[in-house]
């Protein structure tokens, strides 16, 4: 068997179970070797081992910063994705979610890249900004937060930045 990666990336969606008794758990890393949303990559990742799958299925949540290692799978048809079959899994931060006293959602903050958005359930405008704090401008909806971003690094790129 090959050697074992380590990757450090942000857990991108809700985790899912991947089998009908939640023994086993699917989710989706997004990686980047630099600061540039261009260099990202979606990464498909699966835990067989049932302790670590209830855990990443029950206290995960989009945004948490994990640190996977693991045997990448390369696909042997070109329909087949290339996938990482995850062996040790460690949270390096959590993602900030706000909630009120019930507990119930009230707003969240989503990384993308080297970018971070402030979604609230009260609201669909989307403040975003950099990691390190440069305001990007607010998104009408969530859906629009891709077009701002790439306004942003188009505008950055004919800054020369």
């Amino acid at each position: 068997m090959s050697e074992a990666i380590v990757l450090d990336g942000f857990l991108e969606d809700e985790t899912v179970p991947g089998d009908l008794h939640g023994s086993t758990a699917r989710f989706r890393l997004t990686v980047s070797p630099t600061d540039e949303r261009t260099d990202e990559a979606i990464l498909p990742c699966s835990i067989t081992d049932p302790v670590m799958a209830a855990a990443v299925l029950h206290d995960l949540v989009p945004g948490d910063k994990l640190r996977v290692t693991g045997h990448l799978r390369l696909p042997r048809t070109p329909d087949e994705p290339l996938w990482m079959a995850v062996t040790a899994l460690e949270v390096l931060a959590t993602a900030p979610v706000l909630t009120d006293a019930a507990g119930a959602f009230t707003a969240v903050l989503e990384r993308y890249g080297p970018y971070v958005c402030y979604i609230d359930a009260d609201t669909d405008q989307v403040p975003t900004w950099t990691e390190a704090g440069v305001w990007i401008g607010c998104a009408d909806t969530p859906a629009d937060v891709g077009g701002l971003l790439e306004v942003f690094e188009q505008r950055q790129a004919a800054d020369g930045e």
